[in-house]
C-alpha cells in the first residue's frame, strides 16, 4: 500500500492574485516607462506561484519522494536511508518552500505542522503537511 498526499498553498497564490499582480498592473499603468520590467516581473511572479503551488507527498514500499507543484523540484529518499521520523510543530518564521533551519532543510508550503525526518547521514529535514500523523505513519510502518 501506498501513502500519497498533495497539500496545496492556497495562501500563496491568494496572495500573489489578489496583492501582487493588481499591485503591478497599477504601476504599469502609473508609469508606462517601466512596463516591461513590471510585465517581467509578474510572469517570474506567476512562474514562482505554480512552482511552489502545491508539495505532493508519496512514501512507496522503497522510497519517500516529494516535489512542489509540476515535479521538477523532486528529491527521492530511500526509506533505509531514514533512522526516524517525528511530527513537529514548525516556528512561524521558518517559513514557506526550501531554504535552510537551524534543524536542517524545510520543505513547506502552508501551515506549521509537519514531519522530522531523520537520515543514516546525520542530516535532518522538515516536510510540512497538513496529515503530519498519517505521513508518519507511513514512515514509520515501512
Amino acid at each position: 500500500m501506498k501513502y500519497q498526499h498533495t497539500q496545496f498553498a492556497y495562501l500563496i497564490v491568494v496572495f500573489m492574485a489578489i496583492i501582487v499582480l493588481p499591485s503591478l498592473l497599477v504601476a504599469s499603468f502609473t508609469q508606462p516607462t517601466q512596463a516591461w520590467p513590471v510585465a517581467a516581473m509578474a510572469i517570474l511572479l506567476i512562474l514562482f506561484a505554480w512552482l511552489f503551488s502545491s508539495l505532493k507527498i508519496e512514501v512507496n514500499e522503497e522510497n519517500l519522494v516529494f516535489w512542489f507543484g509540476p515535479g521538477w523540484l523532486r528529491r527521492i529518499i530511500p526509506l533505509a536511508e531514514i533512522v526516524s521520523c517525528k511530527i513537529v510543530r514548525n516556528p512561524w518564521y521558518y517559513g514557506w518552500g526550501i531554504h535552510m533551519t537551524p534543524k536542517g532543510w524545510i520543505y513547506n508550503v502552508s501551515g506549521l505542522r509537519g514531519v522530522e525526518i531523520v537520515l543514516t547521514s546525520g542530516k535532518t529535514l522538515r516536510l510540512g503537511t497538513d496529515e503530519p500523523q498519517a505521513l508518519a505513519n507511513a514512515i514509520n510502518n515501512r
